[in-house]
């Protein structure tokens, strides 16, 4: 009877998986890209990303304020599983951060640890030789995905990179054009701001990215409400001694 109740439990999830595939294989310029993930994964939240060039760290959507948190952390300090899966090509899995001693990203281990994460899954979206991004899966409480989880997460992540690829070059296409950036997600403001910025003190602009990041964390912040203080002029990073950056 218990041998039986699991291969019904697992018809289910088969089930509930072929129809996240075909959700995001047919999704729609508008439809969520995320659901179909809660929907056939035993997961708490999603997000997804794109990474890095030649699209910039941004994320796609987000299922709860808590997958926005998990993006914006690993944007605003460069470091994190979503970059460590797009540069490996290969799933990252913490499935007990509070107990992680991970040397590779440490200082968003901490970040990760202090919003009270349990568990984050990261899996590496591209299409032939671009790297376009990852989609985060994440965990309130400690968790280790079974390996037909795992598969499924990466099955899945492929069926979404297309969709994720397709997104994008339509927005670089509409901003070139002129038109405003409107997704709710936009980092634009922090491109902006570091232009602002390298201005302010002679800097290159990818210094004045670092300082502008590296300020943010200073002082508790995220990066795109001080880009936006810098934006308004309520923040200043004019070099005041000539010593430069």
């Amino acid at each position: 009877m218990e041998r039986d109740l699991r291969l019904r439990v697992r018809a289910m999830s088969d089930e509930g998986f072929i129809d996240a595939v075909a959700a995001l294989y047919g999704a729609g310029d508008q439809d969520d890209l995320c659901a179909p993930f809660l929907s056939a994964l035993p997961v708490t939240g999603v997000a997804i990303s794109t990474l890095g060039e030649p699209f910039g760290p941004e994320t796609v959507c987000a299922s709860d304020s808590t997958a926005v948190r998990l993006d914006e952390i690993q944007f605003d300090l460069g470091e994190g599983p979503s970059w460590d899966a797009m540069r490996s090509r290969l799933p990252v899995l913490e499935p007990d951060l509070q107990a992680s001693t991970s040397e590779h990203w440490p200082v968003t281990l901490m970040a990760l640890q202090v919003i009270h994460l349990g568990a984050v899954f990261a899996f590496p979206m591209h299409v032939g030789t671009l790297n376009i991004g990852t989609v985060d899966l994440y965990n309130r409480a400690a968790t280790a995905l079974a390996g037909d989880v795992v598969a499924d997460a990466a099955a899945l992540t492929e069926a979404v990179s297309r969709q994720v690829l397709h997104r994008a070059l339509a927005r670089r296409e509409d901003t070139g054009a002129g038109a405003h950036d409107v997704s709710r997600y936009s980092r634009r403001e922090i491109y902006q701001a570091s232009g602002m910025v390298a201005a302010q003190t002679g800097a290159d602009v990818n210094d004045a990215l670092l300082l502008l990041r590296a300020s943010a964390y200073t002082a508790g912040r995220t990066v795109r409400d001080l880009a936006n203080d810098v934006i308004h002029r309520t923040v200043d990073f004019t070099d005041r001694d000539g010593s430069g950056f």
